[in-house]
């Protein structure tokens, strides 16, 4: 078929229409019957395939009968594998760039979640005065109780984070959950938590904008979050084919992405927490994980280096001297996501400062492109203690073929990549997993339903 689809292209040149449509019409065969032995599962006959075999080699006689030469048709089949490969590779990128731009969009029916419980936020006045009240618990400041911060600006999601791990624990009132979001979600994050009932949890919101003390003057991730461009380079990624989209995401220019570096300065009364990120669902109960010994090291992680792309040097400019000289580009990464912070050792070691260091670095973006995962491994090297992998099973959101023993046996489940289980490109046999804890029943979500 590949060879008789050269001889079309050479016919043409020809002004051989014919022998075009002759060639055509053979190759439209093929491709029926092996359409048809696709859909009923079983292999073609030779009964099936011996006239279209003759009739299509017959043709390609023909077509070298008329002085087609080999030479020409080398030429011919390498222009047209060119042009095949320039056609994939710009539909691979298309595919990429709408995918990426699906995994940012808000469902319909989410907006609409978000919208009803902001009209209630200013509705009910009451919501605001019981807000108020529970703000000076004292349970948000006891270290004798597991406490947990999400960061994040998807209600859904964090509900869902929230409701896994109560439904997962045995005493769900001993654990405390940090949730910080951004001023447009406040309201409704608010709303959504104090009108539900997470099994007797103690649950604070907080809105990023009363952070006052995270400038521009102290945090240098800020003053380049506000620089224009900075914004420009994130959000003009269709103008620019050459850089992979992923690069340009916006929630990268999003504060709330790099809270997680600051988590001791929130929470400065509290020595241990749970960090969990907003696409993970919790499978098994969590409150071992605050008596793990880290060994004095402050970040507890699942490493990522059972294969060798997740090792520093695929995160990292090991060609800058000022990264080589100073880690191993052999290094095991490991993940966010579900990560046991000791924030005695944290303010010890001062890791923001190393942070912001790494930060100020990479302003030209010489040292890394995107995320938090590469300055968390430099602000973290030497600081991180090795978790058991069932803790956190990563992969949910990109890898179709995770096995389900792993899945079965993990205590979290990460939906990392662009299939996020609310969207609707979310990968079926995972889905049901994050679904589960979605309060189907709730009134609001009946409504939005059909949206």
């Amino acid at each position: 078929m590949t060879l008789a689809k050269a001889y079309v292209i050479i016919a043409k040149e020809h002004n051989n229409l014919h022998l075009a449509w002759e060639l055509s019409s053979k190759i439209r065969h093929c491709q029926l019957l092996l359409s048809k032995a696709a859909m009923r599962e079983e292999p073609i006959t030779l009964d099936e395939a011996e006239p279209i075999i003759k009739g299509l080699s017959s043709l390609i006689f023909k077509a070298q009968d008329a002085h087609y030469d080999i030479a020409t048709t080398i030429i011919t089949m390498k222009t047209h594998i060119q042009a095949l490969e320039e056609r994939a590779t710009a539909a691979t990128v298309q595919s990429t760039v709408f995918g990426q731009l699906a995994a940012e969009s808000l469902p319909k029916n989410l907006h609409c979640l978000h919208v009803k419980l902001m009209a209630a936020w200013l509705e009910e006045k009451y919501l605001q005065e019981l807000a108020d009240e529970k703000r000076n618990s004292p349970r948000l400041v006891d270290n004798n109780l597991y406490h947990f911060c999400i960061f994040s600006d998807n209600l859904l999601a964090v509900s869902v984070v929230v409701n896994s791990t109560v439904s997962n624990a045995d005493h769900p009132k001993q654990l405390v959950f940090h949730i910080v979001t951004n001023g447009v979600n406040y309201g409704a994050m608010q709303a959504w938590f104090l009108s539900n009932h997470f099994k007797g949890s103690t649950i604070e919101v907080q809105n990023i904008k009363d952070f006052t003390w995270l400038n521009a003057s102290y945090s240098p991730v800020v003053k380049q979050l506000l620089e224009t461009d900075s914004r420009l380079y994130y959000f003009k990624a269709s103008q620019d084919m050459n850089i992979e989209p992923k690069f340009h995401n916006p929630k990268h220019i999003s504060l709330l992405n790099h809270l997680r570096f600051y988590i001791p300065e929130i929470y400065p009364q509290l020595e241990k927490v749970v960090f969990l990120d907003d696409d993970v669902v919790v499978q098994k109960e969590l409150t071992p994980l605050f008596s793990l010994d880290l060994h004095g090291n402050v970040n507890g992680a699942v490493e990522t280096c059972l294969e060798s792309f997740h090792r520093y040097y695929k995160y990292l400019n090991f060609s800058n001297p000022v990264i080589s000289s100073k880690f191993d580009p052999q290094a095991c990464g490991w993940a966010f996501g579900m990560n046991v912070f000791d924030l005695i050792a944290w303010r010890k070691a001062n890791v923001t400062a190393q942070y912001h260091f790494w930060q100020q670095q990479n302003m030209d973006k010489s040292l890394w492109k995107l995320g938090t995962l590469p300055p968390g491994l430099l602000a973290f090297y030497g600081l991180t203690e090795p978790l058991d992998r069932r803790w956190h099973v990563l992969g949910l959101g990109y890898d179709l073929n995770i096995d389900n023993r792993l899945i079965e046996s993990a205590a979290v489940i990460h939906f990392n990549g662009n299939m996020k289980p609310w969207l609707k490109l979310a990968i079926g046999r995972y889905k049901p997993l994050w679904e589960r804890y979605v309060n189907q029943s709730h009134p609001y979500l009946q409504d939005c339903i059909t949206c």
